[in-house]
């Protein structure tokens, strides 16, 4: 594709063939326009990716890519331990287990419409939001040690949520293999008060109603109908999860000469998986993980205070939660075989099908959800896994919209105070600790969340179940 060395192999495939120090080709998803707008920084990035040790072919670029620290959002690449393949920091990303968690109400939008302004008012009062925002929540050391250990299973064992979510988590809620001593108290401190909070950037809580029902069977598997009201959580493991990733890169940099690894950027910091650097940055991650799942679980019982509260007798039922910033042990078909890898996903989502033996028992038949938010103030979808996904996509889909600018750019051109009046225009209650957040995440800022889609559903990375739509955002 003019310049770009991209050749495309199918009408939605792109590929990017090896050059240079690349070990494996590299696969574009994506349509015509998307392809076209993507940033050149993206292909650098992939590049460097596909010449790390151990990489599997091939390294994947979803529908909603863009540039990130080392990997590129949106990346999925994986790595065999039997061929010297390595763990990277950078492939996680600093917003460790960054996901996505709708809970599904008993209420009608025209239930919300007349407290809309009351109910936003109450979550954003109950939920603590914004950059270095604290809970009610102060955990000792051995509350830290077993929430690190426990995630979401904690959580409901404290009292926050209900069994039946542990069901509907990933993971059943807790990431095996967590390890709370390679976490360091440095990052244990940045955590100690922020458990159950969302955090700023592009985190947010929405309120939201189902516009549009694509696939009758998976929606009524899933337990969604037309005009129903939604909540969706959007965040991580916080500052927590933002230390370990940089203790953990400044250590695989400093180790990567040693084992003989050349890295052509620092933030592709990473470690051979069997080294001692390895084990430890995998142990601190999944512990990291855990935290994402607790605090998710932690925010469900406050949001569901606050619909008691005004809606007395509404039960609000996990549909799931899903991380989109990992490395996870999995088996795929390779060339070589059915193997054992660690696949990185960053900006991706995990995507099983219905036949998928780690699909969750109330999935069995119609395939995992896929939660997929859309930019502040446009749709954000729920899809659905299938067995149809290409192989090369190792199980995996979008995650989000994708940016089209940074938030420097972004706050330049869209003062908040603008993408707030355009918001509340459009009938969706905004409720934000900081204005210039608002500009960092305007919904011009990103793709076109239905021009992904279309992508994912038309490749079969996952098929389109459901369109929501924005009754009320929470922001930090």
């Amino acid at each position: 594709m003019g310049g770009r060395n991209l050749t495309r192999r199918e009408a939605l495939v792109w590929e990017l063939a090896p050059s240079g120090a690349m070990r494996v080709p590299c696969l574009l998803f994506g349509s015509s326009p998307l392809i076209d707008a993507l940033e050149d920084g993206v292909l650098t990035q992939l590049r460097n990716v596909a010449s790390l040790p151990g990489v599997v072919a091939p390294v994947v670029a979803m529908p909603d890519a863009h540039p990130g620290y080392g990997f590129p959002i949106g990346c999925v690449a994986a790595f065999d331990p039997e061929a010297g393949g390595v763990v990277s920091a950078g492939g996680v990303g600093f917003d460790i287990a960054c996901g996505v968690r709708t809970l599904l109400t008993d209420l009608d939008a025209a239930d919300v419409a007349p407290v809309r302004e009351v109910l936003a008012d109450a979550l954003f009062a109950r939920i603590p939001a914004g950059l270095g925002g604290t809970g009610g929540l102060r955990l000792s050391e051995r509350d830290m040690d077993r929430m690190l250990a426990g995630g979401a299973v904690w959580a409901v064992t404290e009292g926050y949520g209900e069994a039946g979510d542990l069901t509907r988590c990933e993971e059943g809620g807790r990431m095996e293999g967590a390890d709370p001593e390679a976490v360091s108290s440095r990052a244990r401190e940045r955590q100690r008060d922020a458990l159950g909070t969302l955090g700023s950037g592009n985190h947010y809580l929405e309120v939201q109603r189902v516009e549009e029902i694509c696939d009758a069977r998976a929606a009524a598997a899933f337990g969604l109908r037309p005009d129903q009201v939604a909540v969706s959580i959007h965040c991580g493991s916080r500052g927590l999860g933002h230390q370990v990733a940089t203790d953990h890169m400044a250590i695989m940099r400093q180790a990567a000469p040693r084992h003989g690894i050349s890295l052509p950027d620092r933030d592709l910091a990473c470690a051979p998986i069997a080294s001692p650097e390895g084990a430890r940055y995998l142990g601190a991650m999944r512990a990291a993980i855990n935290c994402a799942l607790a605090g998710r679980q932690v925010i469900t019982h406050l949001v569901r205070e606050v619909f008691a509260a005004l809606f007395p007798g509404c039960h609000l039922r996990l549909l799931y939660d899903v991380s989109h910033n990992t490395c996870k042990v999995e088996r795929h078909p390779t060339r070589r075989g059915n193997q054992q890898l660690h696949v990185h996903r960053k900006g991706a989502t995990r995507a099983l099908g219905p036949s998928h033996p780690d699909l969750p028992q109330a999935f069995r038949g119609v395939g995992q959800p896929v939660l997929v938010g859309g930019s502040m103030g446009t749709a954000s979808y729920i899809l659905s896994g299938t067995d149809a996904s290409p192989p090369a996509a190792f199980a995996s889909a979008c995650h989000g919209a994708g940016r089209t600018l940074g938030r420097k750019q972004a706050v330049k051109r869209f003062p908040g105070r603008g993408v707030l009046a355009a918001l509340t225009a459009k009938g969706i209650s905004l409720r934000a600790h900081d204005l210039r957040g608002l500009g960092e995440e305007a919904p011009q800022a990103y793709k076109d969340i239905e021009e992904v889609i279309q992508a994912a559903h038309g490749l079969g990375l996952a098929v389109k179940t459901a369109r929501l739509r924005p009754l009320a955002c929470i922001k930090g």
